[in-house]
């Protein structure tokens, strides 16, 4: 039985501001993510559900940040 082995995830919030890009960007490139990718939705009792990566979302959101540059420069 494979268990899932992501023990830490980093708010889309804190991903923009240590990549220095627009959280709206993050949000619509997170679209194209699957879980697979490292996309977590996080609950609370009293908060909306807050977006979440892994280590490896954010090396995907990398990824697709720079596919989004080379596409509009």
């Amino acid at each position: 039985m494979q268990r899932n082995k992501v023990h830490a995830v980093t708010t889309l919030t804190k991903v923009a501001q240590d990549l220095e890009v627009s959280e709206d960007l993050l949000h619509d490139l997170t679209e194209q993510m699957d879980t697979e990718d490292g996309v977590i939705w996080v609950y609370g009792l009293e908060e909306e559900a807050v977006l979440a990566l892994s280590e490896d979302g954010i090396e995907c959101l990398r990824d697709l940040i720079a596919d989004h540059r080379r596409d509009h420069a």
